[in-house]
């Protein structure tokens, strides 16, 4: 153990210690609770959010000093506190206490130690709907083709293999589309006699490649040193820059800044703005892959350390909350960055069904470091007021933090969202070589088992879909057996 102590310190030692960090995380907690003005608009929140609260108190601290000192007494190493904050360090203490010859107080009883776990599956309920059968906790969300719009087939089979949620994609089709997708889910409810919730996913800002143009030598693909000129639209002469690409919305090449990074296409390529230049600016390409990079239009552009001073609600999408708010049951909200953004969908959500806008579920899809940053607010913002989860959008935020830095961040957006008693959905190219070409690698399903910590896994769309979801079911299943969220579940072991 990296932190492995020299000597132990004494439990009376342990226990001032321990007492202290309580008095200081509570304190600190309750300032940052009451700064949050979180309201009775939803009481259960109030609660998830002192101990949120709490959370972001004691993580503060580097604690794995300590957590080692625990260990050889038998006690608890706080690494499980995410749900239960105080009720941890004061079942630790009264431990502690009883050690050292004193009288512990009253410990806490179980239903007041588990009351976070339960509040956790109460707002899992609440989004997306109650389990149906079998062991099986984790929900499964899957991504509709354009093809459900035309028959009930895949949305029966979708269900029957264990399909809880839907997900329209509003940055395709449109609401005839939409329409017959809704129309042929309830057909294949009374079919089946399962029921799914539908999530529609707003588009969000579409920061794109737009028209490309290389030189006559345009056969050869853009390796590592190669520059590329960025444009708002306008082109250079072109044998002074063999490759451009236009970037769209037009107005983000003006702010971008020497140094700041640039990624193109999923991060298959990445550089950094080199120079401004009249036309646009100047890309230096650092990272690409061994047989070059072809530029192509219509293909994503990320630039994470530049503020691009959009809005996360578009005008396409306050047209898509004209037709889908009163059809669906949650809203996913694409590039959310801060409270201010959440309120700001609230607002429109407000106009559309002034009556009961709040019974609506609200997903925020995290993809960006700007939101990680602001997760707190955001979840104080969107669950003091609605049902409320967060998603893991892996694809961008890989790009955004950089891939080295993605299961770390998605490690402490569980922790975060389990403290304040929030569902979270684990998404993005889960079990996608089974979805896409039928046979699953095998890093594929370490991923898909680890997502068993997330209340709920989303499966993209694709010719395997219905046969991905039921290979998830069945190891989902299994491995609500072996582990709970971060806690190992210790069954007994017959493979010796």
């Amino acid at each position: 153990m990296k932190h492995e102590p020299e000597t132990i310190p004494s439990p009376s030692d342990l226990l001032d210690t321990l007492r202290d960090l309580r008095r200081a995380v509570a304190a600190e907690g309750r300032t940052i609770w009451r700064d949050w003005k979180v309201g009775d608009q939803r009481r259960r929140f109030r609660v998830g959010a002192l101990n949120f609260a709490h959370y972001l108190a004691l993580r503060r601290r580097d604690l794995r000093a300590l957590q080692a000192d625990l260990m050889p007494y038998g006690l608890s190493s706080l690494g499980r506190s995410e749900g239960r904050v105080l009720a941890n360090l004061d079942a630790t203490i009264n431990a502690l206490t009883a050690i050292t010859g004193g009288v512990p107080r009253h410990y806490p009883r179980p239903h007041a130690f588990f009351r976070g776990d339960r509040m956790l599956r109460a707002g899992t309920d609440e989004l997306f709907g109650p389990v149906q059968e079998g062991e099986r906790v984790t929900r499964i969300m899957v991504t509709l083709p354009t093809e459900a719009a035309d028959g009930t087939d895949l949305l029966a089979a979708l269900l029957r293999n264990g399909t809880e949620v839907v997900r329209i994609n509003c940055a395709h089709d449109d609401p005839e589309v939409w329409a017959a997708m809704i129309g042929n889910l309830r057909a294949a409810e009374r079919a089946t006699g399962r029921r799914a919730r539908i999530l529609a996913d707003l588009g969000g800002p579409k920061v794109r490649t737009g028209e490309v143009r290389t030189a006559e030598c345009g056969h050869r693909r853009i390796v590592s040193g190669d520059r590329i000129l960025l444009t708002a639209g306008g082109f250079a002469p072109i044998e002074r820059h063999p490759f451009q690409v236009v970037c769209e919305p037009a107005e983000i090449v003006g702010r971008l800044r020497v140094g700041d990074p640039v990624f193109l296409d999923d991060g298959k390529l990445g550089g950094v703005v080199e120079r401004l230049d009249g036309a646009g600016v100047v890309v230096r390409v650092e990272q690409v892959g061994p047989k070059g990079f072809k530029p192509k239009p219509e293909k994503g552009l990320n630039f994470p350390a530049t503020d691009l001073g959009l809005l996360p609600l578009t005008a396409e999408d306050r047209r898509s909350l004209d037709f889908i708010a009163s059809r669906v049951d949650l809203i996913g909200y694409s590039f959310v960055r801060s409270g201010a953004d959440v309120r700001l969908l609230q607002d429109e959500l407000a106009k559309r069904r002034p009556d009961d806008w709040n019974s609506l579920g609200l997903v925020a899809k995290i993809e960006t470091p700007v939101a990680v940053r602001n997760l707190p607010e955001i979840i104080v913002q969107a669950a003091s007021r609605q049902p409320f989860g967060v998603m893991i959008a892996r694809g961008d935020l890989a790009v955004e933090i950089g891939f080295e830095r993605l299961a770390e961040m998605q490690e402490e957006i569980l922790w975060l969202c389990e403290a304040a008693h929030v569902p979270v959905i684990w998404a993005t190219q889960v079990l996608e070589s089974l979805v896409k070409k039928g046979l699953p690698t095998r890093g594929d399903m370490t991923d898909a088992a680890m997502s068993a910590r997330a209340e709920c896994v989303m499966l993209n769309k694709g010719p395997h879909v219905a046969e991905a979801v039921a290979a998830l079911d069945h190891l989902l299943t299994r491995m609500a057996a072996n582990q709970t969220k971060k806690t190992p579940m210790l069954r007994a072991l017959r493979s010796w």
